[in-house]
């Protein structure tokens, strides 16, 4: 099967992002899955403000993963990342059976980030340049 995961991390330390993904994807290839895609979207306001771990966030640190695995290697994914306190929100959605001729596969996604920045400001949000699709709209 073929999931996307959309991650949101608590903002300001890039290098917890860049933990986060791997822990997940060592998960996903120690089960014999494969990792499609791992795009870093950056830092950004979150749509609303979000209380995690006693703490509440207006800001968070995106990426999205695009994997092939059994369902199985996806409910450990979701385990993990719910245990993590530095994750503040994630969603991992069935997007096929295969990568092939899917709709919105990550090689159509834009407005890459380079992991190597220490720091991305929400600018390009609040202008629109980076605002999803399904956000466009809503207050």
């Amino acid at each position: 099967m073929l999931y996307e995961l959309v991650a949101v991390v608590r903002p300001g330390n890039l290098s917890h992002v860049k933990e986060i993904a791997r822990v997940a994807g060592q998960q996903i290839l120690d089960n014999k899955g494969v990792i499609r895609g791992i795009k870093n979207w950056g830092q950004f306001d979150l749509p609303r403000p979000t209380t995690k771990h006693q703490t509440q966030h207006h800001q968070g640190h995106y990426f999205v993963m695009q994997f092939d695995a059994p369902v199985k290697v996806q409910q450990e994914v979701r385990r993990l990342l719910s245990l993590d306190p530095r994750m503040i929100r994630y969603s991992v959605v069935k997007i096929g059976d295969k990568l092939g001729g899917v709709n919105g596969a990550i090689e159509e996604v834009t407005g890459d980030i380079p992991w190597n920045s220490a720091s991305q400001s929400a600018d390009g949000l609040s202008r629109g340049l980076f605002e999803p699709k399904w956000v466009r709209g809503f207050p």
